[in-house]
């Protein structure tokens, strides 16, 4: 007879085990509770910065995403920022007055064209990109790429939850 014991844990909770539902709630609360102070701070952030890129964050988010995904139409740009069509469609007309999108045509749909970065738009996303990394740099500490992969899963999987939320 073999006898495996269980690896003391100091009268910690084993953090190896999934948290039952009636525990995770209050945990991912304590996540929404740093997520939305981050988000704001971010946002001041970009909108102090707009003087020197002239972008909004909400142009910043399109120009971001087209960065990302390559062209998009507005309605799948909504779709993945969880943001109405139409909110997105002045995003993607502010861009556009400044020569950083342009509309080019959809080979699946002839109605809904495709929007895509212009070498401004590039250039100007990529500015903010370097600016932001910069600043990301700063975070250091003792964080590992696992703590990360944890984090992105966790805020991956609480997003899941709020899909099917309707935004338009």
């Amino acid at each position: 007879m073999t006898h495996t014991s269980k690896p003391d844990t100091g009268g910690k909770p084993d953090d190896s085990k999934p948290l039952p539902p009636d525990d995770l709630a209050p945990r991912l609360y304590e996540v929404f509770a740093v997520l939305g102070p981050l988000y704001r701070r971010v946002s001041r952030k970009v909108e102090l910065n707009e003087p020197i890129e002239g972008l909004s964050i909400g142009v910043r988010a399109v120009l971001d995403l087209l960065r990302a995904q390559g062209p998009l139409t507005v309605p799948q740009m909504g779709r993945a920022q969880a943001l109405s069509r139409q909110f997105v469609q002045r995003m993607v007309n502010e861009a556009a007055a400044h020569g950083l999108v342009e509309a080019v045509a959809n080979p699946a749909h002839q109605r809904s064209s495709l929007i895509r970065l212009t070498d401004d738009g590039r250039t100007a996303i990529d500015a903010v990109i370097t600016r932001e990394s910069a600043l990301l740099k700063r975070v250091g500490g003792d964080l590992t790429d696992a703590d990360v992969e944890r984090c992105v899963r966790v805020l991956t999987r609480m997003l899941e939850v709020f899909e099917d939320v309707d935004v338009n």
